[in-house]
């Protein structure tokens, strides 16, 4: 490979020269002979090798000679060549560098070559002897595999145990036997380290034999298909470059193909002639061939000789530039040789990579002593027979017979494949090819046509080719086309026939297509004379395409995978049962994603397939396989038909853009082949282009999924899949059946259920009267006191008193809530007895449990204690099987786990003592990290097991059609006609007919296993003791719905009524067929397909089973799920179209009893598919709506018509249609599969049948009568309730019976019109009233349906629809913006906190509001006809608001409002729980709140939450109390209802405590208390500190600095005018920099308190206020004004005060409380101070100069939050006295009149007198100002009060709500701290359930034992004990 590669880089590194010429001359030379000659060449090889030798030596002795100064002149005299030519011969003088490099790479080549010859040939001519290969197993590597095997061999058993040591510390030194102690550590270590070390190599050696094994699969798959990767890419280079040299590839491999003889030579002539093309394109790069002396120039000829435009001469090779005669043959100049001649290099090695590959399977094959397979196959093992085997056999069969199998399925793709890509004149010969092919349809007829279809392949390929070569142009002759003549071709018609021409070139590359379809053509060929010979259809299988394969034959050969035995047969199932249904899908698809005529032809054929497809699939093979070569053909012809449009799409695109854009969308034409048009030519807005809506893709992948199918048909696994289907529709009545045992057997639970609690309550209520009469006539015998006091009662009162009963004390309502007494607690023990306690199975702890367990002892513990479990739980399961019925066996192991229990707490305790001391941190994080893992596993299995639960009945059902249909198969299979059930399959009790009494369990309520074949329920057990089963004599007939009202005599079903006032309720016997689970538990069958199917389903892995209880909880409810995706479609599409399902779901599939019937179904199948077709025909672009004009126009408008309407132009317009559809689909293909599709239907029908026999068999019935007779409701009771049109239409026919006939007379014209006229009357009125009939006959018995139905089991959502309310009003308080127009922008917190109350969310809040209540009110009130015509009126009016009002209101489109469409979605669960608790009735017992039912964590957080929420729990429990029949008065209906509320709190407790136990003795974590009490540590310290960090932090690190936006400065003399104001804003306003705070700091380096102030601050928090020293307003004083000012400036009386005031004023939006901040500073004027004088003088303008005012301006100013802006006294180390001096200044200006006083205008100016001041300083007043920050806007409400306000409003209150809860917690004891709670929770519900009976004196007796249970402690004491 080294010389190999050095060949090479001697060859191209520099310039191509003669010499390297030659290197690469010899180089192929080589290739060649190791190609031809094998032989010849191993001989050849050592001269080879000698030869390059010396030839390289020449090279390096004459280049390097070459270099002397007088030997070119020699060379040049020798040869007689030129300098040139001599350089090409590679001899030419270099510099020192270049000669370096010149001649090194040649010496290293020699060198290469010299180590090779001497030291390596010998070797290498070893290896490569085929004639004398040495055998297997005499090398050192077999030697060392079988040392180490031997060696692994001889101690098979203590590997194992001492690698489990290792692993396992601790028992590797409690285990190890006594003579490995004695041993030394470092032998110990030693054997370790050496078993680690033979691990080691145990695993290499594995490893090796994997990558053996994948080695010689690869060479084998090489050694099959490395000729088609030579072929193909010998195509691809002719393609890349046609040429005539390369013409001659083509030329070989598309002959060599087809005739399989030529491949070799093929094969050895592409390597010859690959040589030759190499060395001739390296010759022409010589520079001794010079193109320009022999070109031809044909741009001498005149253009008019041709019609080219101007552009396209350019374009052209024939006149753009002179014309070089060998670019047709192959050969041009480039300066990058290797990047020319790569592809022919790579061509070259691999063609001798081929043939490597055969010598290397030749010399293996001998080496390992084995012979040359005979089949072209992978594995040769693998045979037909293995195929069914696994999924590993079945991939490996695949592999070796794919093409065998399915060759002519994949030509037929390939041919697609073809017109797909060229899309052009030449491919519709291919098309018809392929209409010929497809309608041969018989695989003989196809085979006899295929040879010549192979030889018309290999021909039109070479014709394309030379079509893309051309002739010459040289020869300066263009072609006919191009000649100038009065008829222009265009270019692309040129392209689209696929003519040669110099403009447009025939595209080259895409004959690669047609050269795989070629490759495919030619091994089909194959494959038709293969299976023609008996060796290869016996190993790969027959390839017959008999429409009936099981004629002649019983059975079938291919075993049966329906039952699913492996996941071969699951893969099965899936591609035989459910890819028909994904063809008809993908059909769809087809059709919808390309709006044209031709999509509307797949959209028809798809529906048909969905909508009959089981038909199809149920008829003869001929029948299904017509009609599916007529879906094939018609899939051909829209192909061929898109490939004929494109002569149109491509050539005449622009002109047919122009005038005709309705065909462009009629037909989708847009061309799809890139270089005909430019995408930017072709913008137009008028007429879009349906860019990607064009092509085939989407009609090859349906032309694909068709072939498929069919191939399914044809096959004998389908038979199977027939077989079932044909069982299936068998059963079309026995799922019905079983469906409807299960809800009588769920409805007659509840009810006998609330028969004994009620006969239970009423007897002990009875024994309460017993006892009390007892202690009431005791007492008034032994009580003479009172005796003495009635006889001194007056007489009036004497008989009053005669008058009561002596044995009745309740008189009124008081007394007998106060007449509590010990003796109403004295019959509870007879209840305790009377209550059956059941011992539960042991079951698996949950995850949660799992995680205390672990969190109490550690996780190591925890995973040993599920061990434990798992086994406990397992023998348990084992005994049951055993011993089948007996439940005794379960009461002593109670306290046997008890002591399991206590014991394994303390060998946990003993354990965790000593693993604390020797387990390491590693040890314990892999027994962390195995915890998680197992804890992973438990949530798994608790998933799995919940998802089971909610799918039993479908699990039970499903089994037992499952096993019922694999015996009808079975009869079916051999001929045998069954009719009815069969007979044999359960086992059969005493009596065939027996009834069935009481149910201890609803079907819902038992748990699954995971597995799809259940063989024994949960309560089978319990049933069998005391139940006894009756099966119909006639089960075919079925069972009466929850909707049937029809008295059938068959079944006669007996229901018991409620009556509360019997004392005694007697169980009458229930007569009805059995449930899916009882009759499993009854089974006596084992069938061995169904046990390995079975196990099959048990064997899963975890992931799996939760994958199937995920598919079984979607089949259970699928209904569910159908609905879902129509609520969807209906969210996204938003339209009138789209409006009708929903309304339709809501009001009459929910409401239907107790499912849906077919007639919805189809319903909305065929409405989804006509809404589907509608949408289809106004997606075409020639309708004006959906012009670029419009669309843009009404582009957000929510009413635009066609958007309002559902018919608007988008992307995905059927998206979610189709997905809706194949829900649908899968619903009603599961509907049919257990009977439930056509039985309601059917049974009306039987019954409308038995009337008209009835109504033909009674005397004297006219045909009105039978027509009422035909339309009446079947139900006695209802046939009563005439209407008044029944009345009327009676009463008009017995007057017509009754009247006698009269004679006749004559009539004239006038009485014959009139009573023509009164005919026609009578017609329109008999007509008006069929239609008034029509209508109303069908809403009255939908409303009695609903409300009169006797079939239903009572049920309480109430909590849910609750809850969707909620959730709703969270909405709309959350998102009110989206409710309105101009609300988006708005927040309801500023909102609110402005007084203002938005309409939109006041409105909403309302509406929701007061629906909520009125649904409370009905729910309480039980009315269901109220509650329907509230749903209904709400589903109408929302609906109607929703899609038409909100947008009008907030000119958003629905789908565009996510608020809206979360709100509507959330309602529409609303909706589904309405419809479900209308349609199952409100339930008797509805008090007590719906959190209450169950006693776990989560009800306990919601509940707590639910009496957090302010008001709700008054609202609530005062709308019960009014809403509700109750002797209670409020109070003390809110007294049983907070009882009941804490009672419910002890019991979550209690049961939390029984569930996640704590161990006696053990003491609390560190992590518990570290954590639980140090967050509450730290809780409370926060709180205490909160005030202070918050105010110190809120400004140092989120606060806002705020600077003032104005700067004022006032000077006042006295009480006068102000002598001086300035303000400062915006630029005068300037903030520090960095560099003035730096100066600052430096200023006052020497001061600490002011650094210490500075320090407070950074340089963003100070800015310097520059105020103008001029005032900025004139002063205008008044002249007596002005003079009492000088007179008391002069005066020496009073003192005179000088104010320098500064006001700040703030931004408030930025954070703060006030707005301005001021201060003043005050000088006083003593009458002697001399600056009163010179005042005065500058008053009077007797002076000139500025007065100097000492001591009067602050320079550094504090402006903090509040109101006062003091200065900063840190700075001013003398206080006032180190303020700055100012001047002030009287200036004065005077006009033109001086002596008018409105002519002078004055103004004083005030100036800073400092020594350092400088002079632009000194003209103004400077101040440097300290702003605090302030907090942010949003933190204002806490940082506003204060520090005390925080205190006060915060801390005190939360002190005082902590203090709550850690005092007065001894005053609760007795109330809360109560260890058994469950008999005053019964007491409660006691009183909820005789109120709701209406027992309102039982109520009041129960009331009063409440009562006294509070009162008694005694009493509390016993009655809250733990029952024994």
């Amino acid at each position: 490979y080294v010389c190999g590669g050095m060949f090479f880089i001697v060859s191209f590194t520099g310039r191509i020269v003669v010499y390297k010429i030659v290197y690469m001359f010899l180089f192929l030379l080589c290739l060649s002979f190791y190609q031809v000659c094998y032989f010849l060449w191993r001989k050849l090889l050592k001269i080879f090798w000698w030869l390059v030798v010396a030839y390289t030596m020449l090279v390096l002795i004459s280049v390097y000679t070459f270099q002397f100064a007088e030997f070119p002149h020699y060379w040049k005299n020798f040869t007689g060549l030129t300098d040139e030519q001599l350089a090409d011969m590679g001899l030419e003088q270099f510099s020192v560098s270049e000669l370096f490099s010149s001649i090194l790479i040649p010496a290293f080549f020699l060198l290469a070559c010299i180590l090779q010859l001497h030291y390596f040939h010998r070797r290498f001519m070893q290896i490569t002897d085929l004639e004398h290969v040495p055998t297997k197993g005499n090398g050192p590597l077999t030697r060392l595999k079988e040392s180490l095997a031997e060696h692994s061999e001889e101690r098979p058993v203590t590997a194992p145990l001492q690698n489990g040591a290792a692993e396992d510390p601790e028992c590797g030194e409690n285990d190890q036997p006594a003579p490995e102690d004695s041993r030394s550590e470092g032998e110990i270590a030693c054997s370790k380290w050496g078993l680690v070390v033979d691990r080691l190599l145990v695993l290499c050696l594995n490893f090796s034999k994997i990558l053996n094994c994948i080695q010689v699969i690869i060479w084998r798959l090489l050694e099959l298909h490395v000729m088609k990767l030579v072929a193909l890419f010998s195509v691809w280079v002719a393609v890349k470059e046609p040429s005539v040299m390369n013409f001659l590839f083509i030329v070989l491999w598309a002959f060599a193909m087809p005739y399989t003889k030529f491949r070799p030579m093929a094969s050895c002539i592409s390597t010859l002639w690959v040589c030759i093309i190499i060395v001739c394109k390296m010759l022409y790069q010589l520079k001794i061939v010079n193109p320009a002396e022999y070109s031809s120039n044909c741009t001498a000829h005149p253009p008019n000789e041709t019609n080219l435009k101007p552009d396209e001469i350019l374009q052209s090779t024939l006149y753009r530039e002179p014309v070089d005669p060998a670019n047709w043959f192959g050969f041009r100049k480039e300066s990058l040789i290797l990047a020319y001649i790569q592809h022919h290099l790579l061509l070259l090695m691999l063609l001798v990579f081929e043939v490597t590959v055969y010598r290397h399977q030749e010399h293996f094959r001998k080496y390992n002593q084995l012979f040359p397979p005979s089949t072209g196959t992978i594995f040769q093992e693998i045979t037909r027979q293995h195929l069914d085997e696994s999924v590993i056999s079945c991939a490996k069969y695949l592999a070796n017979y794919f093409f065998y199998k399915f060759g002519l399925e994949v030509c037929l793709l390939m041919t697609v494949n073809v017109v797909g890509q060229r899309m052009n004149f030449l491919v519709i010969i291919h098309s018809c090819w392929l209409v010929v092919i497809v309608t041969r349809r018989k695989r003989q007829a196809i085979a006899k046509l295929w040879p010549k279809y192979c030889l018309f392949q290999s021909l039109f390929l070479l014709y394309q080719y030379l079509l893309c070569v051309g002739i010459p142009p040289a020869l300066c002759l263009d072609y006919p086309w191009r000649w100038a003549s009065p008829i222009t071709i265009h270019s692309n018609l040129i392209k689209w026939f696929y003519l040669p021409d110099f403009v447009a070139l025939p595209s080259a590359p895409h004959l690669i297509y047609d050269f795989l379809l070629l490759m495919c053509v030619s091994h089909q060929w194959q494959v038709f004379i293969d299976e023609r010979k008996e060796e290869v259809s016996s190993i790969g299988g027959a390839n017959t395409d008999v429409l009936d394969p099981m004629a002649g034959k019983d059975l079938n050969p291919v075993p049966n995978y329906v039952y699913c035995r492996c996941y071969l047969d699951m893969i099965k199932v899936a591609v035989f049962r459910y890819l028909f249904w994904l063809v008809a899908a993908v059909i769809f698809a087809t059709g919808s994603a390309r709006i044209s005529v031709f999509g509307l032809g797949y959209l028809l054929a798809s529906f048909y397939l969905l909508l009959f497809g089981r038909r199809l699939l149920l008829k003869p093979a001929t029948s299904r396989l017509n009609f599916w070569d007529c879906l094939i053909m018609y899939n051909v012809t829209a192909i061929i038909a898109k490939n004929m449009l494109s002569l149109l799409a491509c050539v005449f695109l622009k002109q047919l853009q122009s005038n005709f854009c309705w065909m462009i969308q009629l037909f989708s034409l847009h061309c799809t082949i890139k270089g005909y048009y430019d995408e930017n030519e072709l913008k137009h807005q008028e007429c879009i282009l349906p860019i990607g809506e064009a092509g085939i893709i989407w009609d090859s992948i349906c032309f694909f999924f068709l072939l498929l199918q069919r191939r399914v048909f044809l096959s004998y696994y389908f038979i199977h899949m027939a077989a079932d289907m044909r069982a299936s529709k068998l059963q079309a009545s026995r799922g019905f059946q079983l469906f409807n045992a299960s809800i009588i057997k769920n409805m007659n639970f509840h009810r006998e259920a609330e028969k004994k609690s009620i006969a239970q309550l009423k007897r002990q209520m009875e024994r309460i009267r017993t006892k009390q009469e007892k202690h009431r006539s005791g007492r008034n015998l032994i009580d003479p006191s009172e005796k003495e006091a009635e006889e001194e009662q007056g007489a009036t009162k004497q008989k009053s008193q005669e008058k009561k009963k002596w044995w009745n004390p309740w008189v009124d309502h008081a007394k007998v809530l106060q007449s509590g007494d010990y003796y109403l607690f004295e019959s509870d023990s007879e209840e305790d007895e009377e209550s059956l306690q059941e011992e539960e199975q042991p079951h698996k702890p949950s995850a949660f449990q799992l995680v205390y367990q672990a969190w109490v002892t550690n996780a190591k513990l925890a995973v040993k204690k599920r061990n434990e479990d798992k086994r406990k739980l397992e023998k348990f399961q084992q005994g049951q099987a055993k011993c089948k019925g007996l439940q005794k066996a379960g009461e002593t192991e109670g306290p046997e786990a008890s002591l399991q229990e206590t014991s394994f707490q303390d060998d946990a305790k003993e354990e965790e003592e000593e693993t604390h001391s020797k387990s390491n941190v590693v040890q314990r994080i892999m027994d962390i990290l195995r915890f998680l893992w197992v804890l992973f596993l438990a949530m798994m299995d608790g998933l799995t097991q919940w998802l089971n639960t909610l799918a039993r009945q479908y699990l039970d059902t499903s089994t037992v059609l499952w096993v019922e249909r694999y015996l009808l198969t079975q009869k079916l299979s051999r001929g045998e006609e069954v009719q009815g059930p069969l007979d044999g399959l359960y086992e059969n009790l005493e009596n065939s007919n027996q009834t069935l009494l009481q149910n201890s369990e609803p079907e819902e309520s038992a748990d699954g296993d995971g597995s799809l074949l259940i063989n024994t329920s949960s309560s089978s057990e319990e049933q069998e003791e005391f139940l006894t089963i009756r099966e119909d004599k006639d089960l075919s007939e079925p069972v009466p719905s929850c909707s049937t009202t029809s008295n059938i005599k068959e079944e006669i079903l007996v229901l018991d009524s409620l009556e509360p006032a019997s004392e005694e309720i007697a169980v009458q016997p229930i007569t009805r067929t059995r449930t899916a689970s009882e009759l499993l538990a009854s089974s006596q069958f084992f069938i061995e397909e169904l046990e390995e199917s079975k196990r099959f389903y048990q064997s899963q892995n975890r992931f799996l089973k939760l994958v199937f209880a995920v598919y079984n909880v979607i089949a259970a409810y699928s209904e569910l799920t159908c609905y879902f995706i129509i609520i969807l479609n209906n969210l996204i599409s938003a339209s009138v179209i789209t409006l009708f399902l929903p309304i339709l779901m809501f009001l009459w599939a929910m409401l239907s009893i107790p499912r849906p019937s077919k007639r919805f179904w189809m319903t909305a199948i065929i409405y989804t598919e006509v809404m589907v077709v509608v949408k289809y025909l106004f997606q075409f672009g020639f309708f004006p709506w959906n012009s670029y004009y419009i669309t843009s126009l009404y582009e957000d408008k929510p009413f635009f018509p066609p958007r309002i309407l559902g018919l608007e132009k988008t992307d995905g317009y059927v998206k979610y249609d189709l997905i809706q559809l194949l829900a649908l689909l899968f619903h009603q293909s599961l509907l049919k599969r257990y009977g439930l599709w056509d039985n309601q239907e059917d049974q009306k029908k039987k019954e409308m049948m038995k009337e008209k026999e009835a109504v033909q068999k009674s005397q004297d019935a006219n045909m009105d009568a039978a027509a009422e007779e035909e339309i009446s409701v079947s139900e006695p009771a209802q046939e009563e309730k005439k209407t008044r049109f029944h009345f009327r239409r009676r009463k008009q026919t017995k007057e017509k019976e009754n009247s006698s006939p009269k004679p006749k007379k004559k009539r004239n014209k006038k009485e014959k019109a009139s009573k023509k006229l009164k005919e026609f009357g009578m017609k329109v009125k008999n007509f008006l009233f069929k239609m008034v009939q029509s209508i109303y006959r069908p809403l009255h018995k939908y409303f009695s349906d609903i409300i009169n139905t006797k079939y239903h089991a009572a049920t309480d959502v109430y909590a849910l629809m609750f809850l969707a309310d909620v959730i709703d009003f969270v909405i709309i308080i959350f998102g009110f913006w989206a409710f309105g127009k101009h609300s988006a922008a708005a927040d309801i917190a500023s909102t609110l906190s402005d007084d203002q109350v938005p309409e939109a969310f006041l409105v909403m809040v309302l509406i929701q509001f007061s629906t909520m209540v009125i649904d409370r009110a009905l729910y309480l009130r039980k009315t269901v006809l109220g509650k329907l015509i509230f749903q209904i009126i709400l589903v109408f009016g929302i609906h109607f608001w929703m899609f038409f009002i909100l947008p009008a209101v907030t000119e958003r489109m629905f789908n565009q409002n996510t608020v809206a469409q979360l709100w509507y979605f959330v309602k529409c669960i609303y909706f589904a729980l309405s419809a479900y608790q209308i349609r199952c009735g409100y339930p008797t017992r509805i008090l007590g709140n719906f959190l209450t039912k169950k006693y776990n964590h989560l009800n306990l957080f919601l509940f707590q939450g639910f009496r957090l929420v302010p008001f709700l729990v008054e609202l609530r429990a005062v709308m019960d109390w009014v809403c509700t029949d109750t002797t209670l008065s409020l109070s003390s209906w809110m007294c049983v209802e907070d009882i009941y509320a804490n009672i419910f709190i002890i019991k979550c407790s209690r049961e939390t405590e029984k569930r996640y136990p704590q161990p006696k003795g053990q003491k609390k974590k560190k992590i518990v208390k570290y954590g639980m009490g140090g967050l509450i540590i730290l809780f409370l310290i926060c709180i205490i500190w909160f005030p202070l960090l918050f105010m110190s932090l809120v400004r140092s690190v989120v606060g806002v600095v705020n600077h003032p936006v104005d700067v004022t400065v006032t000077v006042k003399l006295g009480g006068y005018q102000p002598l001086f104001t300035m303000s400062a804003q915006q630029h005068s306003l300037k903030p520090f920099t960095q560099k003035d705070y730096d100066d600052l700091c430096s200023t006052f380096e020497r001061n600490p308190a002011a650094m210490q102030f500075i320090s407070l601050y950074g340089y963003e928090d100070i800015m310097t206020a520059h105020i103008e020293g001029s005032s900025g307003s004139l002063w205008s004083v008044s002249p007596p004004s002005r003079q009492a000012m000088i007179t008391e400036l002069n005066g020496h009386k009073s003192e005179m005060t000088l104010r320098l005031m500064w006001t700040f004023q703030r931004d408030l939006s930025l954070g703060g409380v006030h707005e301005h901040a001021s201060e003043k500073h005050t000088i006083n004027l003593e009458p002697n101070n001399p600056v009163r004088k010179q005042l005065a003088d500058l008053l009077l303008g007797t002076r000139k100069e500025p007065v100097l005012i000492s001591h009067m301006l602050p320079k550094y100013i504090k402006a903090p939050n509040g109101p006062d802006a003091k200065p900063v006294d840190q700075m001013y180390p003398e206080h006032d006295d180190s303020f700055l001096n100012v001047t002030m200044e009287l200036q004065r200006h005077v006009g033109k009149d001086a002596n008018d006083s409105d002519s002078i205008l004055e103004w004083w100016v005030i100036q800073t007198k400092t020594e350092e001041c400088k002079q632009n300083e000194c003209n103004e007043l400077q101040m440097i100002i300290f702003n605090d920050k302030v907090s942010p806007p949003s933190l204002g409400f806490l940082a506003g009060h204060g520090i005390m306000g925080l205190y006060v409003s915060i801390v005190l209150v939360v002190g005082k709500f902590v203090r709550g809860f850690f005092s007065e917690i001894s005053y609760s004891i007795m109330f809360e701290e109560l260890p058994c709670v469950d008999r005053i929770l019964k007491l409660c519900h006691d009183i909820f359930l005789v109120r709701e009976n209406g027992e309102l004196e039982v109520e009041e007796e129960l009331y009063a034992k409440l009562i006294f249970l509070y009162r008694s402690p005694e009493t509390m004491i016993k009655w809250t004990r733990e029952k024994d």
